[in-house]
């Protein structure tokens, strides 16, 4: 008897699935990791370029934005070679990619899978602490947009930092502490994207430890993104996030008439430290003075802050009252009381110039005291920082710094 039946191989068992029992979805997720908000970001500028046939300029705040970031992005190795599958438009030119072996592949094992050992509980979550993801909502959830009137001043520095890290004026170097790197005026590198942290309302805390309590400083900042958006997020979760993935960018060495020096919180041992340039606000409640608004001295003190102020409540130049530690700046090197006398001089249209009797027939007539808005004070160390001063001029009557 012959034999008919048709035999049956496994493509006709896996081709015969009339209920598609074997039909297979791969479950998608809403979470991006790193690598894919890099694409996102890169897509971005595709589709500029896609749309206006050229490359990004100067020419809008969300043109600049997105050339910063194709300038962060040829300027990171590591990003070139991620990024080179999706660069459609060759805008970052040849890249070298690295040739990968099999030995390359078992080493690169991210997740463990390749060690029999592992703990691979899906219960557990070792890397994450609640903490950080506290702190990351925080850096996310801060930032919102600047007018662009508001950014135009700021572009302009951008623009120059960016310049002068190319000329070799500034460099980029490691953000390895909080407390020695993290300072108001100056700027560093988040994610590929270039800051200023432009203010910071700081105050010691106190935080337990197993190992007893601690003091640290934090509160809120100001800072300032490429851009065009802000944040006022806490000063350590900022200082946390460049730890991880940022990088610190030094000031230039060359100031006002070449003899300002302020360091840019990486303090080398060859540095010599030559004292604080602090801005100060009154406790004195006498009347003619707790009427005046905006009321700051700014000087240049040789010895720490904390050591000057002791007692001043018994010298004419502090108003024979208490005072108010706003922010002390740490200067290193020669000729760092310019900074005060730059400020002085230039604030000079609203120096409080007062004659009058504190108590028992002292008299007082100060010069280190501003009427001035502490923002503007801290801008003008900016611009001051930035080799920009000498084009703008403080107008009282709006209490803002204008071009001139």
């Amino acid at each position: 008897m012959s034999n008919n039946k048709k035999k049956i191989s496994l493509d006709d068992i896996f081709n015969d699935d009339e209920f598609g029992l074997l039909d297979s979805t791969a479950k998608t997720s809403n979470v991006k990791t790193a690598d894919q908000r890099l694409v996102d970001s890169f897509e971005e500028i595709n589709a500029f370029v896609d749309k206006n046939n050229r490359e990004p300029n100067t020419s809008s705040m969300s043109e600049y934005g997105l050339l910063a970031r194709l300038k962060n992005i040829r300027e990171n190795e590591q990003q070139k070679i991620s990024l080179k599958p999706y660069d459609r438009h060759n805008l970052l030119g040849v890249v070298e990619m690295p040739k990968t072996s099999i030995d390359d592949i078992l080493n690169d094992d991210e997740f463990g899978l390749l060690e029999p050992d592992s703990d691979l509980s899906i219960f557990k979550y070792k890397h994450i602490s609640k903490e950080e993801e506290r702190e990351k909502a925080d850096f996310i959830a801060q930032r919102k947009p600047l007018k662009e009137p508001e950014f135009k001043l700021y572009e302009a520095i951008f623009q120059k930092v960016h310049q002068e890290i190319k000329e070799g004026k500034r460099r980029l170097l490691p953000f390895t502490s909080i407390e020695k790197n993290l300072h108001a005026g100056n700027f560093y590198i988040l994610d590929g994207i270039m800051l200023l942290l432009k203010s910071a309302d700081l105050e010691e805390k106190l935080r337990g430890k197993m190992s007893g309590n601690r003091v640290h400083v934090d509160g809120r900042t100001l800072t300032i993104f490429e851009n065009g958006t802000y944040s006022n997020m806490l000063y350590r979760s900022l200082g946390k996030q460049i730890q991880k993935i940022g990088k610190l960018i030094t000031n230039t060495h060359e100031g006002i008439n070449n003899e300002l020096y302020v360091n840019a919180g990486m303090v080398m041992k060859e540095d010599i430290p030559t004292g604080w340039i602090y801005i100060l606000e009154t406790k004195s409640v006498h009347p003619e003075i707790l009427k005046i608004k905006n009321l700051y001295k700014i000087g240049f003190t040789s010895t720490p802050v904390v050591e000057r102020v002791k007692n001043v409540k018994n010298e004419a130049t502090f108003l024979y009252a208490d005072v108010k530690n706003i922010q002390a700046r740490k200067i290193y090197n020669r000729n760092a009381d310019k900074l005060e006398l730059l400020l002085h001089r230039f604030f000079a249209e609203v120096c409080l110039n007062v004659d009058i009797e504190i108590i028992q027939g002292k008299r007082i007539t100060p010069r280190e005291w501003f009427v001035v808005p502490f923002e503007e004070i801290e801008r003008a160390i900016e611009l001051i920082l930035n080799e920009q001063i000498i084009n703008y001029k403080y107008d009282r009557l709006t209490e803002k710094i204008v071009l001139k």
